[in-house]
C-alpha cells in the first residue's frame, strides 16, 4: 500500500451531519463536514488518549472526541480541551494529521500523504462527467482480496475469456488467443488497447448488441497504484467508459467504487440494468480473486510463469517499484505486528513544516532490491 495518492473515502451523500469512520491503508480516518458543508479528513486517533473521533459528534466546524470532548478543526488542530477550562492554553502537540480533500464526481477523496500541493499526483480525471451525451452511475463493492490483485485483474486481458461469459467463449474456440496489445503510457500509469471478438449479449433491451458476434474495442489502464480506467466500445457509436477508484482497506480487504459512464441507452430506466450487469461482472471477478494464492501478489521471478498477455501487469509492478523507491510504500507487516501496542498515522503535509506529533508516522519500506519483471516470451 502506498501513501501520496488520492483515495476514495465515501460517496458525497453519505457524509452528512455526523462523523463518518473510514478505514484505508490499514489506518483509521474520520470524515466530517464543517458548518459550511466542506468535507474534512483527519486521522481517527485522538492525541489525548486514543479515542475514536469518528464515533464522536460534529460541533460547528470541529469533530469532538467522545472520550473527553477534545475538539479538532479541519486542519487537525485541537481547539478545545474541556478538562482545562474555557481559558486554557491548548498544548502545541494537541493535533492530529489532516489530509487535503476534494469533492468531485459525487465522491469525497483524500490525499493520504505528505507531499506539498505542487508535487502531488493528480486525481484521475473523468472527461465524460460533464460532457453532453453521457450518463453515469456509481456502484461499489468490497472483496476479501488484496488491492494489487484487484488492480492487476483489470489489467489482464486474458482472464475475460474464462471469467466473464459475455466477454468471450470460455476457451471453446480452437483459434483463441489474446490479440497483440497496443501499449499506452501516461504520466502516472500504463495501459493497453485491443480488439476482440465477443458473442451477442442476451438482453432484449440492448437490441444493437444481441444480433450476432461482433468485434469490440477495449482498453484498460491504471492511474497511480489504485485507480483504473476502462473503455468498452460495443459498436462504433455505443460506448461505455468506466472509472474505478480502489480503496485498500487492509492487506486482505479491498473496497472498490466504480463509475460507469455511457453514451447510449441514456434513459434513467436503464440505470439499474447497467448497474446490475456491472455487479454481476464484479462478482465473477470476486469469485476468482478471493481464491487466488497467495492472497498477496507474489512479485517474485521464480514464483510465477508470465506470458506476453501479462505485459501490462508487469509494467504496473514496475510503477509500484518506482513509487516504493521514492519511500511511499507502507511496511504493512510492521503496522500489523505493532497495531495492538502503537497507533501510527499516515503522514500529512503539515508534518513537513511542524514538529511535535503524538503519533509516529506509518513505517515505510525500503526500495525493493529485486523487482519482479520476469516474463516468459516477448512483451
Amino acid at each position: 500500500m502506498f501513501i501520496n495518492f488520492w483515495y476514495p473515502l465515501a460517496k458525497a451523500g453519505a457524509v452528512t451531519d455526523r462523523p463518518c469512520p473510514v478505514r484505508l491503508l490499514g489506518h483509521d480516518f474520520v470524515v466530517f463536514r464543517d458548518s459550511g458543508g466542506t468535507a474534512h479528513c483527519l486521522a481517527n486517533v485522538c492525541a489525548h488518549r486514543g479515542g475514536s473521533l469518528a464515533h464522536g459528534k460534529v460541533r460547528g466546524d470541529c469533530v469532538e472526541c467522545p472520550y473527553h470532548g477534545w475538539q479538532y478543526d479541519g486542519t487537525g488542530q485541537c481547539t478545545r480541551v474541556p478538562a482545562m477550562g474555557p481559558e486554557a492554553k491548548i498544548p502545541k502537540r494537541a493535533k492530529v494529521d489532516a489530509y487535503p480533500t476534494q469533492e468531485r464526481y459525487g465522491m469525497i477523496f483524500a490525499f493520504l500523504g505528505d507531499l506539498p500541493a505542487a508535487d502531488r499526483p493528480p486525481l484521475q480525471e473523468i472527461a465524460e462527467w460533464d460532457a453532453e451525451g453521457w450518463r453515469g452511475t456509481w456502484v461499489s463493492w468490497e472483496w476479501r482480496a488484496a488491492f494489487e490483485r484487484a488492480v492487476e485483474n483489470s489489467l489482464d486481458p486474458a482472464h475475460n475469456e474464462f471469467v466473464h461469459p459475455t466477454h468471450g467463449y470460455q476457451g471453446e474456440r480452437p483459434d483463441y488467443r489474446v490479440p497483440d496489445l497496443t501499449a499506452i503510457e501516461r504520466d502516472w500509469g500504463s495501459g493497453f488497447s485491443l480488439t476482440i471478438r465477443v458473442p451477442p449479449i442476451k438482453d432484449g433491451a440492448l437490441t444493437d448488441l444481441n444480433a450476432e458476434e461482433r468485434e469490440m474495442y477495449g482498453a484498460s489502464g491504471h492511474h497511480g497504484p489504485n485507480a483504473l480506467w476502462n473503455q468498452l466500445h460495443f459498436t462504433p457509436t455505443n460506448w461505455m467508459h468506466q472509472y474505478q477508484f480502489v480503496a485498500p482497506v487492509d492487506e486482505h480487504t479491498t473496497r472498490i467504487f466504480l463509475l460507469n459512464m455511457r453514451n447510449c441507452w441514456l434513459e434513467s430506466e436503464n440505470d439499474r440494468r447497467f448497474d446490475e450487469r456491472n455487479e454481476i461482472t464484479a462478482g465473477q471477478d470476486q469469485t476468482v480473486l478471493e481464491k487466488v494464492r497467495p492472497p498477496l501478489a507474489a512479485h517474485a521471478r521464480t514464483r510465477e510463469v508470465l506470458t506476453p498477455a501479462d505485459a501490462i501487469v508487469v509494467r504496473y509492478r514496475e510503477w509500484l517499484n518506482e513509487w516504493q523507491a521514492k519511500g511511499w510504500r507502507i511496511d504493512m507487516q510492521k503496522v500489523s505486528r505493532d497495531s495492538d501496542r502503537f497507533a501510527t498515522a499516515i503522514p500529512c503535509p503539515a508534518r513537513r513544516t511542524s514538529k511535535g506529533w503524538a503519533l509516529d508516522p506509518a513505517p515505510m519500506l525500503a526500495p525493493q532490491a529485486d523487482p519482479s519483471t520476469g516474463v516468459t516470451g516477448e512483451c
